[in-house]
């Protein structure tokens, strides 16, 4: 058995997407960053980056086997099952290539525009504007690669599992997929798969609308000195 855990967020939504891909069945260990979840001892044991998604494979070969960062655990579900990640050394590397562009690039510049877009309480009009802007062309490198393939590595495969959660709030982040015809095309055709569909729904009942005080001090308020007090 497989636990993932988990909070519905677009790096949580990676790795539910992939188990419903695969088949794979799991238990769901929910994670609530916003009261603090993943500063429990037992968490940091699997996860000492404090963040989740993380899973513990209770069957890999020689004995469980933890994981942190969704990117490696995309990486390892691939491996585990044979799925989404080519054995030829062009089209493997085709998608990690842009596997890691997601995690360094995409992931990491849509939360920076999320936070000041949304959640920076004293609006800050240079980093709304840097970030928005980064998004914008980030989108750009999209939709240049998808012009002449369906998907970032031609066949679907663990790349656009790890880059359609981070496009799927684009409005969020000042964006219209009307200005990008091939990422919309590309956005919408992976909507529309079922296991898609699955994974997106895993945990949506414990989304938060809103940020407490205590959440958001939680969220954005760490430091190596505040979370050793913890």
């Amino acid at each position: 058995m497989l636990d993932l855990y988990y909070w519905p967020t677009p790096n949580g939504w990676k790795i539910t997407i992939m188990l419903a891909e695969c088949d794979l069945p799991y238990r769901l260990v929910p994670v609530n960053i916003g009261k603090g979840d993943q500063f429990e001892p037992q968490f940091l044991a699997i996860s000492p980056n404090n963040r989740m998604p993380a899973i513990v494979d209770h069957d890999a070969p020689g004995g469980p086997l933890s994981l942190f960062e969704s990117g490696a655990i995309l990486l390892y579900l691939a491996e585990k099952t044979g799925k989404f990640l080519p054995a030829g050394l062009h089209p493997r590397f085709d998608v990690m290539q842009w596997l890691f562009w997601q995690v360094g690039g995409l992931g990491p510049m849509s939360g920076q525009a999320g936070h000041f877009r949304i959640y920076c309480e004293d609006p800050i009009p240079y980093a709304i504007e840097r970030y928005t802007n980064e998004i914008n062309r980030l989108y750009g490198v999209m939709d240049r690669r998808l012009a002449d393939r369906e998907f970032l590595a031609r066949e679907y495969s663990i790349a656009d599992m790890a880059s359609w959660p981070w496009v799927r709030p684009w409005e969020r982040y000042g964006q219209q997929l009307t200005d990008f015809p091939n990422l919309k095309r590309w956005f919408e055709a992976i909507e529309a798969r079922p296991a898609v569909q699955t994974g997106i729904a895993v945990g949506a009942e414990l989304r938060q609308k809103s940020l407490s005080p205590e959440a958001r001090k939680i969220l954005f308020g760490q430091t190596a000195a505040s979370l050793g007090n913890r």
